[in-house]
């Protein structure tokens, strides 16, 4: 440490514009030699003699020293305590310019590039760095990388950039995303470490792009941005990865309505698709995985629903009903359910699709995943709910899926318990006979009963409780049941309630049940 303290103090004395550049050069290969041996200890060293404006003075000089003080900074920027040190010095400025300066000096771009690969990731460089040229001066640096480690340094550089917004949008407009296609398309054939390593890390900046509302939409470019151009090419890829950054990027473009009806037009459903048919057997999950995100983003829009429904997709897309993968079965049923919203024709064709229903019902009592468990409830509601059919009611009492909606109405989730509770009143305005015998046995009366009493319930729950209480006074069996609970002190109680739509249920409910006898027909609105 003796020659390395006397080195420090050389560098500072020598620190102004008419040093010895020989010396600084000694005292610099010196710094070097000791942050190999102990980065931690010499860099300690070096913020207690305040070595590092000197530093930066020199980076600035355009001297012979420069690659060997970029290279310091470099080790230096290894070590998070100093890192906020070097960006307060504006290196940052520095070595942005000297790249702009000196493109074609490659042992010189190599370690300002190493630098800013250690100084990236931190917020304050990507600011420091927004209001520089580096979206340029990188995609020129990739164009002429000719070796795998250069093109990792500045990939794994963008990679960082690629997280702030701003930095996103400079790098679109600098055409990033055509360069990284040209190394993905060049290397595609590819099966050696190196290069999948390298279409891995291209493929992870160009999703890192589409995450950005801005920025993703400058790619989409109504479908004609070259990243959506090459998606059908990555989904058909004999590499995994390629075909992960096509589901991926399809997702991230289905992020608004207009890029989702465009891309229906355009034919990617078919696409996503047929690359689900080739996992469905002991596939990649995180592909399947993917591709479903894609295809319930695209199924979004009402347009594309009926397109999707006319197109078949409802058929093909229940091949992965085989599938023992959790997050798959989620993200299918997901995408069946929002396939399913709002649009009676789909209802009605998965609704009486037996194979299907028998798979939701085992879902239905999966004790392993509660997400699948949730879906698969909420899509067996969404069947009855926009069905409206008598086929669909008899096919779910059959599957023996009733009981499982019953279960739902209790579930801690409020929007799950009004799905439920919408779907039974609907099973039960078409076909009350059919269903009250399972209605009975799950206690669905005493359910309801309990939603009314608890205070804690929000008055849409307790509304579409009333609703499905009304549908249920045509049977005398459950009317008994009601009896036995005292549900007419607990629809009194109703009446003095403070949301107004919830008395004026409680209030029919309430005048139905006083009756004599039954009466038929009764709903809600």
């Amino acid at each position: 440490m003796d020659e390395l303290s006397q080195h420090l103090e050389c560098l500072k004395l020598c620190s102004g514009e008419a040093e010895d550049e020989k010396q600084i050069f000694q005292s610099l290969s010196v710094i070097l030699l000791a942050l190999d041996e102990d980065i931690e200890k010499s860099s300690k060293l070096l913020i207690e003699r305040d070595i590092l404006p000197a530093l930066a003075k020199i980076l600035t000089a355009n001297s012979a020293c420069t690659e060997k003080a970029a290279h310091v900074l470099a080790e230096l920027a290894k070590n998070g305590d100093i890192q906020e040190h070097l960006i307060k010095l504006d290196v940052i400025a520095s070595l942005v310019r000297i790249l702009t300066d000196y493109p074609e000096n490659d042992p010189l771009v190599r370690v300002c590039l190493l630098a800013l690969s250690n100084l990236a990731d931190l917020d304050s460089a990507k600011e420091a760095l927004s209001k520089t040229s580096i979206a340029r001066q990188l995609v020129k640096q990739l164009k002429r990388a000719e070796n795998h480690e250069r093109v990792e340094i500045i990939i794994e550089v963008l990679q960082a950039l690629a997280e702030n917004d701003a930095l996103k949008l400079q790098l679109v407009d600098a055409s990033v995303q055509e360069t990284l296609c040209e190394i993905i398309q060049r290397l595609q054939d590819s099966f050696q470490a190196e290069d999948m390593c390298t279409m891995k890390s291209s493929s992870d900046v160009m999703v890192s792009l589409l995450l950005g509302d801005e920025s993703m939409q400058k790619l989409f470019d109504n479908g004609n941005g070259i990243v959506y151009k090459n998606v059908a090419t990555w989904l058909t890829s004999r590499h995994t990865l390629l075909q992960m950054t096509g589901a991926l990027a399809t997702a991230n473009f289905a992020r608004n309505d207009s890029n989702c009806v465009r891309m229906v037009q355009l034919g990617v459903v078919h696409q996503l698709l047929d690359l689900l048919e080739q996992h469905v057997e002991n596939g990649d999950v995180a592909v399947q995985h993917a591709a479903l995100s894609a295809l319930r983003n695209l199924a979004i829009p009402v347009m594309n629903k009926v397109q999707m429904l006319k197109e078949g997709v409802a058929d093909r897309i229940q091949m992965l009903l085989r599938s023992e993968m959790p997050p798959v079965q989620f993200k299918l049923l997901g995408t069946l359910r929002m396939l399913t919203d709002g649009q009676a024709d789909t209802a009605m064709i998965l609704g009486q699709d037996s194979r299907m229903l028998t798979r939701l019902v085992q879902w239905c009592e999966t004790k392993d995943h509660v997400g699948v468990r949730g879906e698969a409830n909420r899509l067996l509601a969404s069947l009855l709910r926009y069905s409206k059919s008598q086929d669909v009611v008899k096919a779910v009492h059959q599957a023996k899926g009733l009981k499982h909606l019953v279960t739902m109405t209790t579930s801690e989730h409020a929007i799950m318990q009004n799905e439920a509770l919408i779907a039974l009143a609907i099973a039960s305005a078409i076909n009350l006979e059919l269903v009250e015998e399972e209605f009975k046995e799950s206690e669905l009366v005493s359910i309801l009963h309990n939603i009314l009493e608890d205070e804690s319930m929000g008055p849409e729950v307790k509304y579409n409780s009333l609703g499905l209480l009304c549908s249920l006074l045509d049977s005398d069996v459950l009317r008994r049941d009601m009896e036995l609970v005292n549900m007419k002190q607990t629809l009194e109680k109703m009446c003095a309630h403070i949301n107004s739509n919830v008395v004026k249920q409680a209030n029919t409910v309430l005048q139905i049940l006083t009756s004599s006898s039954p009466h038929s027909g009764h709903f809600f609105a």
